[in-house]
């Protein structure tokens, strides 16, 4: 059994206090920190104080996407889905689906995260197969927008039933999701039908919800409830039920999700460019609902950085409310690790606890964010400070995946090129 051990390292994670000393995992599992023996036979890294940390979890994105960052700036969300996103998807293929999915894979991966939500609706299969090959974990959703004749609808679902066959529970890297779009691209008779799928094989459901007044509005007008309380009476919270957004809710939403444990992955910065609104999150902590972050995709954020995301998810509150107490940092990256982690059903993946999968990154704090240097400072610089470039290493399930800001499993420049070639076409 391969040992890797780093010394002389600070290891950091939210709540707890920063410890000096070495670092052991033992195949995909941590062993230890702080004051523990290096096992003899051990790889030894020396850590010239560097940080370990937890490695980040995106709980809500659409890979493919991010072929298409920077189309439709500065637009409304109905709008720039209408007029920007959609005609473009229609012209997607295969090809141009791998080419964004692997360009959001070198993003993620170069910015710390370890694991993700993805939801869309093309090269679904590949961006499993690819995300086994490559190291990473995630939880993969065929985005399904029922539109469509009634044959059409049944064979999204049985793609996704597929899937779930395919790649729940691979290697325990995989998950897969049963993921309509939103209650606005999806009839209540469809809705029932993917929350019936989801209890069926005991698998998270996501889907988009009240992520504008326009579409709270008009689904009032259509059906005559709040968009919450419509997915409530169809039986949607009856599942594991994972949001997003959910911008525009009251706070007898939030006490429903909260008794439900119904959670929400909060997309603030993209929520913010499309001028959405800035999500409720102070209410949502109030009020106990689970929250981890996402970034969305790269289409609308228009980067898949948690540190961004995290950044802006402790600051907007801030000067929402008029309170600089209104968020905390440590509280913000509990829920880009561990919280994120557990809502997406890989619980202790957020952590550096002995036990815990080996899923972390180490990062250089001897830049100017971090200076004056101080451990118990690592929550303060890495919210509010912090660059993506710290980012130096990422290991996932004890599989070193990038190296001093080099790929291993990726071959950057390959991704790089494609993209912008596929783009071309497109934008």
């Amino acid at each position: 059994m391969t040992i890797h051990a780093w010394k002389h390292v600070w290891i950091v994670e939210p709540g707890k206090a920063p410890l000096y000393g070495n670092f052991v995992i033992q195949e995909e599992t941590i062993l230890g920190s702080g004051d523990v023996d290096i096992p003899e036979g051990a790889v030894v890294h020396e850590g010239k104080g560097r940080w370990i940390l937890p490695g980040f979890v995106n709980t809500h994105g659409h890979a493919a996407a991010s072929l298409m960052r920077g189309a439709g700036d500065d637009m409304m969300l109905q709008d720039w889905l209408e007029q920007v996103m959609w005609p473009r998807e229609k012209q997607m293929n295969e090809h141009h689906a791998a080419a964004g999915q692997d360009l959001a894979l070198v993003e993620m991966l170069k910015t710390g995260t370890t694991t993700f939500l993805d939801m869309y609706h093309l090269g679904v299969r590949r961006l499993a197969e690819k995300t086994a090959e490559i190291g990473m974990k995630a939880v993969i959703g065929r985005g399904m927008i029922s539109f469509g004749s009634d044959s059409a609808n049944q064979a999204k679902l049985e793609e996704t039933r597929s899937l779930i066959k395919d790649f729940h529970g691979y290697d325990n890297r995989l998950r897969v999701c049963v993921a309509p779009h939103a209650p606005y691209t999806c009839p209540p008779a469809f809705l029932q039908q993917a929350s019936e799928l989801a209890h069926t094989e005991g698998v998270l459901l996501h889907t988009h919800c009240a992520e504008t007044t326009q579409e709270v509005r008009q689904h009032i007008k259509s059906y005559g409830l709040h968009p919450v309380d419509h997915l409530y009476q169809l039986g949607l919270f009856d599942n594991e039920l994972l949001l997003a957004h959910a911008v525009h809710v009251q706070d007898s939403h939030l006490e429903l999700m909260a008794a439900h444990r119904t959670a929400v992955a909060v997309n603030t910065v993209s929520n913010a460019k499309l001028g959405s609104g800035i999500p409720p999150y102070v209410k949502m902590k109030e009020k106990g609902v689970r929250t981890g972050l996402g970034t969305d995709s790269a289409a609308s954020n228009n980067n898949l950085s948690m540190i961004e995301e995290m950044r802006f998810t402790a600051m907007l509150p801030k000067a929402y409310e008029q309170n600089p107490a209104a968020t905390h940092a440590g509280s913000v990256w509990q829920d880009a690790t561990v919280h994120g982690a557990d809502i997406l059903g890989f619980p202790g993946s957020g952590s550096l606890a002995p036990g815990s999968p080996a899923d972390f990154l180490i990062a250089d704090p001897q830049q100017s964010f971090s200076v004056p240097f101080s451990p118990e400072k690592a929550a303060s610089h890495l919210v509010y400070s912090m660059q993506s470039d710290a980012v130096k290493s990422v290991w996932i399930s004890g599989r070193e995946l990038m190296r001093e800001r080099e790929l291993l499993t990726l071959d950057e420049e390959k991704v790089l090129y494609e993209a912008d070639k596929s783009a071309a076409g497109l934008l």
